[in-house]
């Protein structure tokens, strides 16, 4: 089974307290697929909203892909993720009931399939931002004292 990581977001593991994941396919023209597989995509500001039963994946960029100018895509178009009907309806559930949202991990080819790793996620508060920052932080220290003096 080989997995090529195309894109990751970063700023979701900043931003947010990871409850569950899931893996779903994403519906792509060619020359998107085509991009991809050159690594030219940005999760950054993206997010997944259920509308009529489809799970729906907004502001992803894929950057067009230029030997296909004439017939490139729209960069920043809603794409379509597939999943199962009673994994769309459990998140549908959780997102009304919670107030949790829905975002994505990382982008990446799993057997020549484009993936999408998303993420049923809560919004981490200000003060939560910075305790998890001290927690890197003393950790590192921590890794740092040890390093010369742990030997296997």
């Amino acid at each position: 089974m080989s997995v090529k990581v195309v894109a990751t977001n970063k700023k979701a593991f900043h931003d947010y307290n990871i409850l569950e994941k899931y893996e779903a396919g994403i519906v792509l023209t060619g020359s998107e697929v085509k991009s991809l597989r050159e690594g030219a995509c940005n999760l950054k500001d993206s997010f997944v909203i259920i509308e009529d039963g489809e799970a729906w994946l907004y502001n992803c960029y894929i950057a067009p892909y230029k030997p296909a100018h004439k017939l490139g895509h729209d960069p920043y178009r809603k794409r379509k993720l597939l999943l199962h009907k009673r994994e769309i309806l459990r998140l549908m559930g959780k997102v009304k009931e919670k107030g949790l949202t829905i975002v994505p991990l990382q982008v990446y080819f799993k057997n020549g399939k484009a993936k999408v790793e998303i993420a049923l996620a809560k919004g981490k508060v200000k003060y939560e931002k910075r305790e998890d920052i001290k927690e890197k932080e003393t950790r590192r220290e921590i890794e740092k004292q040890f390093k010369g003096k742990l030997k296997l």
